[in-house]
């Protein structure tokens, strides 16, 4: 019984070190390939920094902007955009893994990740554009079709990159549910 119990526990911290993993790559995944069209295409990148700046004015009770790019600079907001990027990845990767189960993990699919991905583009279309005074899915942003299909490119390669990197993980960690 003592065994099987710290199978279980094992199994168990190798889905959510998998989950872990799989979310710093997906976003990894989606950084790389965002650069690759920034240097093949001039695509601008994603600012992030305008993330971190967001949660520096949040100690201040300062949720929502009439523009996140005219609001004051924060000291560190870059740090703090980037690591909030890379977190709120792992923390999709863990919801999409909890929501998949731990088998998925073990053999990963690609349509079930490409659909996340794809659907996860609604934080930002809802929530993340309205608070930097962009209006629900960049309607106030100058080039609203434009911000969305950069919104959307980027969470399905995030879905791709979700999938590329189980499929990585699969082969490295045993998983066993």
């Amino acid at each position: 019984m003592k065994n099987l119990t710290g199978q279980i526990l094992n199994a168990e911290a190798n889905v959510l070190l998998g989950a872990v993993v799989v979310g710093i790559g997906a976003t990894l995944f989606m950084d790389v390939w965002a650069m690759l069209l920034q240097r093949a295409f001039n695509i601008p990148l994603a600012n992030y920094c305008l993330v971190g700046r967001w949660i520096r004015h949040m100690p201040e009770g300062k949720f929502m902007h009439a523009s996140i790019a005219a609001a004051s600079q924060k000291g560190s907001e870059c740090v703090v955009g980037w690591v909030a990027h890379y977190v709120i990845g792992t923390i999709y990767a863990l919801v999409f893994v909890a929501w998949m189960s731990g088998s998925w993990l073990a053999r990963p699919t690609f349509l079930p990740a490409m659909l996340f991905g794809m659907g996860s583009v609604i934080v930002p279309y809802l929530v993340m554009q309205p608070l930097f005074g962009l209006g629900i899915a960049a309607s106030k942003a100058p080039r609203p079709w434009q911000a969305r299909l950069r919104s959307l490119v980027a969470h399905a390669t995030f879905g791709v990159g979700l999938y590329a990197c189980a499929v990585g993980v699969s082969y490295v960690l045993p998983i066993d549910v």
